[in-house]
């Protein structure tokens, strides 16, 4: 089984699979050590830190999608986090590997960007891993981004969970659908192995 989380930055990506590495001893892996790993082993790997979301994405696909089907084919559990799952991507697989990847995107509305980019979002950005954002960003470019993820999320119809008032409370509902796929996938295999 394979989980895959995605969403703008300090969305809460990688404190929720810390999270759920904690809850079912799954192993995470970040996206961003990736990219960070191949550009600093080659700089001449087709993109740059500071190259847009999309482009870096779709330079990283075709690694994550063997990372992927590799756990699927070894039956093996793993987390996978990063604004670089694209939403184009998740339709991107067979049947047996789908029915055994869980995807989640996750997104804040306009509002609690507004109400809450100081307060919430902004202090809360080095949950678990040190960052530096906002990068130069303001509240209206974070909006920006956000209004053009929920598109993406929408246009590729893919599961997109929206925090509009308050996160602690409305996040559960993310680990809740998560935990029901993982229910699922689990009782599919327990029937597979019984066959």
């Amino acid at each position: 089984m394979v989980i895959l989380i995605s969403g703008i930055s300090c969305t809460g990506k990688t404190l929720m699979s810390q999270k759920l590495l904690e809850k079912y001893n799954i192993p995470y892996l970040s996206i961003d050590h990736i990219k960070m790993g191949l550009y600093r082993g080659d700089s001449n790997c087709g993109f740059t830190p500071l190259d847009s979301t999309e482009r870096i994405g779709e330079k990283l696909w075709p690694i994550i999608k063997g990372i992927i089907m590799t756990n699927i084919e070894n039956d093996q559990n793993i987390i996978i986090e990063g604004c670089y799952l694209l939403p184009q991507h998740i339709k991107d697989f067979e049947k047996a590997y789908s029915e055994k990847i869980i995807s989640v995107f996750l997104g804040f509305s306009t509002n609690y960007i507004k109400e809450n980019f100081t307060s919430n979002i902004v202090k809360h950005r080095n949950a678990v891993e040190n960052r530096g954002f906002p990068e130069e960003g303001s509240v209206n470019e974070y909006i920006n981004e956000h209004d053009a993820f929920r598109g993406k999320c929408l246009e590729y119809d893919v599961v997109y969970f929206e925090i509009d008032k308050n996160y602690e409370e409305e996040i559960i509902k993310v680990y809740d659908f998560i935990a029901t796929q993982k229910r699922r996938i689990d009782s599919k295999l327990k029937v597979g192995d019984n066959n």
